[in-house]
């Protein structure tokens, strides 16, 4: 955790490890506190988790959705105008079917202005879970959400997309310097340990820098990390809500990656498949 103004060119991140519940008036009062708090802490650029316009252990549906010029993101454009921080925040969006909603993390710029928006490829269909039966998943072939903040690119994933480790390198191979996984971590045995280990090999693997930050509430693990660009983790946070910051350095990124040339070295690419729209599993006719 970091005190004091951060030491340029460094750019400074607040995570926002929010608890976040059905009232959408609550929910929207905490991020906009978090965008303040993050202001008062000299960040560039806060995180909250996935689903911060609204959780529900039961499933994030239709319920929940807010459209982009909704109350929950004109709040955030507002405060992200108002004190120059710019946003990356999880929320639910209508969608074409008028049974789900669409899980989406939003880009917001310092100016206010939306950056992007991405909608979540991989549905949480595991563990006996089924976020497909409530939410529409994204194309997998949509561009990647990422963002430059303060000099240095942010791309985004969010929570079950974690376990891919191809999402991450295409967001990667558009730029992204750093990894940004605003997450709802449902908790279960070892699931602490595999959050863990995963923001801490996608990091290694594509030598980026990763802020994974998840939601503090039961049910859920929190522990949101930050991880350098050589797999060190420089933050790591418990169960509870709290707002922390975490300076990265874009000269740390660049000579890790001056010294490990992994992404250069690579003979593979991440190619886009057809997927079953209503689970986002591979389509049999790929014969993938």
């Amino acid at each position: 955790m970091s005190a004091g103004p951060p030491v340029r060119p460094a750019v400074r991140v607040a995570i926002a490890q929010l608890a976040v519940g059905t009232d959408r008036r609550a929910n929207r009062a905490a991020a906009v506190a978090a965008v303040d708090a993050a202001a008062a802490g000299a960040a560039d650029l806060v995180v909250l988790p996935e689903y911060a316009s609204g959780y529900d252990p039961h499933g994030v549906g239709v319920h929940l959705a807010e459209p982009m010029d909704g109350p929950f993101v004109t709040a955030l454009r507002e405060r992200a105008a108002a004190t120059g921080v710019a946003v990356v925040a999880g929320t639910s969006l209508p969608s074409r079917d008028p049974r789900r909603a669409v899980n989406a993390v939003l880009g917001i710029d310092a100016a206010g202005d939306i950056a992007g928006v991405y909608r979540k490829v991989h549905l949480y269909d595991a563990f006996g879970a089924r976020e497909s039966d409530v939410l529409e998943p994204g194309a997998p072939d949509a561009p990647p959400l990422t963002m430059v903040v303060a000099g240095l690119t942010f791309g985004v994933l969010t929570c079950y997309d974690l376990r891919f480790p191809e999402s991450a390198r295409r967001v990667v191979d558009a730029g992204a310097e750093v990894l940004v996984v605003p997450a709802a971590w449902v908790d279960g045995p070892l699931k602490a340990m595999q959050w863990r280990a995963l923001a801490v090999a996608r990091a290694i693997e594509d030598t980026a820098a990763v802020v994974a930050v998840g939601m503090a509430r039961q049910g859920l693990t929190g522990r949101s990390l930050v991880v350098g660009p050589d797999g060190v983790v420089v933050l790591e946070l418990d169960e509870t809500p709290v707002l922390a910051h975490a300076d990265l350095d874009p000269s740390q990124i660049a000579a890790v990656r001056a010294a490990n040339p992994a992404l250069a070295a690579r003979r593979y690419r991440v190619v886009a498949v057809p997927t079953d729209e209503t689970s986002g599993a591979l389509s049999p006719s790929t014969g993938r």
